[in-house]
């Protein structure tokens, strides 16, 4: 019992180190949010020079997730990491001293190819590492950290534009808060440097043995030579090309990955949090509805994503997923329809808009980023997973680009029946194509799409 007890520390130490990826995710994807009004009175930009400053790591997002798989499955999940951390770090330090705004989109596109490599690695490594019976929780770990990474440069940008006057803020405050990053990315990597290399990679590699000692870390000398043989014994039947991925089978799998990321985006999350400001001034709220909102959605968004922490390996992926993609939908619906009816000055909006967050962040928030993580091979799971992220980024694009369009151009209602509508395709989709993965290895789950 005392040898298992001490087995699960160890995996929580590595998971948790790896979910800072999350973290920063997080941290650097928000901390626009506070500096932006500032860049722009400082370099006396255009709102189409704004939209440019404030988007430009979105598209680093999608150069990272692309790329990283094929670099993590040729080199490695961890050294890969180590590059994100220091991407990170580049990034937090470029972003406070450019003079120019071309200086400026550099640095963040750097940061948002970080950003987007450590979107598939860090999820993709605690898979690769934990036990088939604590996966579902602990690559949620990974969604928990995106959502304190928000939550923590949400209050750093509070406390660094109250150090000072407005004009001091233009002058420096930005420049503090997109530096401060610099931070939890050393720590992230410095951190790196104590945990393993995936198991799961090393064997693939042939390195059985060093593969061997950490699984026998992780899982005790009788099952980690048990767990071996089944990843010797898949990675046996693994061409460890692209081309396997599309093959009947996998084919399945990469479906179900890409379907799932860009549906994760089009459902509305982000056009939610974007436009939560307006929709919380029109129930009621004053002018500081603003951090109020970023408060309330932080808070829900936390809380329900331990609901998910707490079930995913019992209740299941699948069933997860079943109730809360129900949940957004009537909530989005409803949405949609107290637009429809002016019914927004008063309470039921926001009940709906609490609603959709807590039904996203406890299901349609961290799960995908399991299931991603879980359903391909190990020869190729990196590369797989690029595609799927890619996907999801792809979908933060559209979302972002859109949404502003949608709103302008037919309303809030139907804009909302948009987003319920793709949310009851995503529900239908899950009821028909993806199968319960709790508790399986990650050996087992390969082996049933093959038998599939």
């Amino acid at each position: 019992m005392n040898k298992d007890t001490t087995n699960i520390k160890f995996v929580y130490f590595v998971s948790t180190i790896a979910a800072l990826g999350g973290l920063l995710f997080g941290y650097d994807t928000a901390v626009i949010a506070g500096a932006i009004g500032f860049l722009e009175t400082k370099f006396e930009l255009t709102p189409a020079m704004t939209g440019w400053a404030a988007s430009s790591a979105i598209w680093g997002c999608v150069i990272g997730a692309m790329g990283a798989g094929y670099m993590s499955d040729k080199f490695g999940r961890k050294k890969i990491l180590i590059v994100t951390a220091l991407l990170f770090a580049i990034s937090a330090i470029g972003s406070a001293i450019p003079n120019t705004l071309s200086q400026f989109v550099a640095a963040r596109l750097v940061g948002g190819i970080g950003v987007g490599a450590a979107s598939m690695l860090s999820p993709m490594y605690i898979s690769e590492i934990a036990p088939a019976n604590k996966r579902g929780m602990l690559v949620t770990l990974y969604q928990l950290a995106i959502v304190i990474g928000i939550n923590l440069i949400y209050f750093v940008n509070l406390l660094i534009a109250g150090a000072g006057t407005e004009q001091w803020n233009i002058d420096l405050g930005w420049r503090y808060m997109l530096g401060s990053e610099a931070i939890p990315a050393a720590l992230f990597l410095i951190a790196l440097f104590f945990v393993p290399e995936s198991p799961r990679w090393l064997a693939s590699k042939g390195r059985d043995w060093d593969a061997m000692k950490i699984l026998e870390k992780i899982n005790g000398k009788d099952r980690g030579a048990e767990l071996m043989a089944e990843v010797k014994e898949t990675l046996k039947e693994e061409k460890g090309t692209v081309s396997e991925l599309f093959a009947p089978g996998l084919r399945t799998a990469m479906i179900i990955g890409m379907f799932l990321a860009l549906f994760s985006q089009i459902t509305g999350i982000n056009a939610i949090i974007y436009y939560a400001p307006e929709i919380f001034k029109s129930v009621g709220f004053g002018t500081d509805s603003a951090l109020l909102q970023t408060v309330i959605i932080g808070l829900t968004n936390t809380l329900f994503t331990f609901v998910a922490i707490r079930f995913i390996d019992q209740a299941g992926r699948r069933k997860l997923l079943l109730w809360g993609v129900s949940g957004m939908a009537i909530c989005l619906l409803g949405v949609g329809t107290v637009f429809h009816l002016e019914l927004s000055s008063g309470p039921l909006l926001l009940i709906f808009i609490l609603g959709f967050i807590a039904s996203f962040a406890s299901s349609l928030g961290p799960i995908p980023w399991v299931i991603i993580s879980e359903i391909f091979p190990t020869k190729t799971r990196g590369t797989a997973m690029s595609f799927a992220i890619f996907t999801l980024w792809i979908g933060v694009v559209l979302i972002t680009q859109l949404t502003p369009v949608l709103l302008d151009g037919v309303g809030g209602a139907v804009t909302f029946w948009i987003f319920g509508g793709n949310a009851i395709l995503l529900l239908v989709f899950v009821y028909k194509m993806i199968p319960e993965t709790k508790g399986k290895t990650l050996e087992e789950i390969e082996k049933y799409w093959k038998k599939n």
